[in-house]
């Protein structure tokens, strides 16, 4: 037991020596800044409500999709909780922040800042899940292209629908756990029926693949130039080497 932990954590760390910074940074970036951003609720229509998290998420999912095609479904994964990690510190951070007593009535930025905890909850849940959904199912779908695993169709197969999936069931569960669980206990009442959560899902998974297609294009170029210039090669390596 130990030794596979040990080995699983020499995996992780040589993971993160691996990964280029910036796709490690962007990724990070997005999901905190998603979470910062889903405060605000830009566009609302009977069961539709749009939040400002949308102008970013197709930005976690892009990482999350050159990282698994590049180093797989698990590595994809472990950088996915590491981000969770990481927003979850800074939501501690803003939490702190919004309790500290001052002169001056910082109230309004207070409640951005705080959060809500049952939300920063399903938020997480939310993502997690989608995000083991969408590696493993993009990682799943790539390997139907036995012919050409790194040409554009693939490419696009494997990253629209795992996109579209991923993003629905992020979509879903947020909405489940935040509007048919917590809201009717916390905020008077106030509720969601299943087939709103459905519906509204389904409409925000559309419109985060329409920005995921329109940005789709700048991680295949990523992914050609990594191919091409051996990045990731070391971790691979060592992966197969483990597996034998």
């Amino acid at each position: 037991m130990k030794n596979k932990f040990m080995r699983g954590w020499a995996d992780t760390k040589l993971l993160f020596r691996s990964i280029p910074a910036v796709i490690t940074a962007l990724f990070t970036i997005s999901v905190v800044t998603m979470n910062l951003l889903a405060n605000k609720t830009i566009y609302q229509s009977g069961a539709l409500a749009i939040d400002g998290g949308i102008l970013v998420s197709w930005l976690s999912f892009l990482c999350m999709d050159i990282i698994t095609k590049a180093y797989g479904p698990k590595a994809a994964t472990k950088i996915s909780v590491f981000a969770i990690c990481v927003n979850l510190l800074v939501c501690f951070i803003y939490f702190v922040v919004s309790v500290i007593p001052t002169e001056t009535d910082y109230t309004a930025f207070n409640t951005i800042i705080g959060g809500t905890w049952f939300i920063l909850l399903s938020s997480t849940v939310a993502f997690l899940c989608s995000a083991i959904v969408n590696n493993f199912l993009n990682w799943g779908i790539g390997r139907l292209f036995v012919k050409d695993p790194d040409g554009k169709l693939a490419y696009v197969s494997r990253t629209y629908i795992s996109t579209f999936v991923g993003q629905f069931i992020d979509n879903l569960i947020f909405a489940l756990l935040t509007f048919t669980v917590f809201a009717p206990i916390f905020w008077d009442g106030f509720s969601w029926t299943v087939l709103q959560c459905v519906t509204c899902s389904l409409i925000g998974a559309s419109l985060e693949l329409l920005m995921e297609i329109f940005f789709s294009p700048i991680g295949y170029a990523v992914l050609k130039s990594w191919k091409k210039d051996g990045v990731g090669e070391e971790y691979l390596k060592h992966v197969r080497e483990a597996d034998l």
